[in-house]
């Protein structure tokens, strides 16, 4: 038997500038699916030069990821930031997991050598090892039937990466192998280290005590 395929989905709006280097860090993988949310600019030119398969969805992340995730072939889904990249020996860590394993995410690293960036490496760690809970920008990643056993992504604008972690977490083991998800530090960049912390933190509690994402959306659009 050949070994199980593995898909990787990118979703994207306004990423011409980063999507190629997302599509080049997943070499070997056997599909790239970017689906790309209505992008002005030359987002799904240079998807397409790079190699990956180019699908057309609403702008909103949960209902991007889950379009690419119905169309993938793959048995392992690995969901990737535009403005991430996954570290050389991914494909194998991934491979290598316990076959009771139903998903999971990459290890989280900030693309700056800025020593803050460090200390959050370091709560994402932490916030991990304690409550099994990774955020998009780790590269989550499921097995498909684990997938579809957790019903897939909610089509949410924000949030949509907690609720499927929730979801996963209910079928089976979460894994957190070594290779690293490297993500851009432009947000905190933008929005200032403890401010864009800050915000991350206040949004989270608010979706946790039940404030609806699509009003969590607004307000995190509205503060960019």
């Amino acid at each position: 038997m050949g070994r199980p395929g593995v898909s990787v989905i990118i979703p994207t709006l306004d990423e011409a500038t980063r999507v190629g280097a997302a599509i080049r860090s997943a070499r070997g993988a056997d599909e790239v699916i970017v689906v790309d949310g209505g992008s002005s600019d030359g987002t799904v030119a240079e998807a397409a030069a790079a190699g990956a398969v180019v699908l057309r969805s609403e702008a909103c992340r949960g209902a991007q990821l889950d379009l690419g995730a119905r169309a993938a072939r793959g048995t392992w889904l690995v969901f990737l930031h535009a403005d991430t990249r996954l570290e050389a020996g991914w494909t194998e860590a991934l491979l290598g997991l316990p076959e009771h394993v139903a998903g999971g995410a990459f290890r989280f690293a900030v693309d700056s050598p800025r020593h803050v960036y460090r200390w959050i490496e370091r709560a994402v760690a932490l916030r991990c090892r304690l409550f099994r809970l990774p955020y998009g920008d780790q590269a989550i990643f499921a097995h498909r039937e684990a997938y579809e056993g957790a019903g897939g992504y909610p089509p949410l604008p924000l949030m949509e990466d907690v609720a499927f972690v929730r979801r996963l977490a209910h079928v089976g083991r979460l894994a957190f192998p070594s290779p690293r998800a490297i993500t851009s530090a432009r947000r905190w960049e933008r929005r200032g280290v403890l401010r864009a912390t800050v915000e991350n933190w206040t949004l989270l509690g608010l979706y946790a005590a039940g404030y609806p994402p699509v009003r969590l959306f607004r307000t995190y659009v509205e503060t960019e």
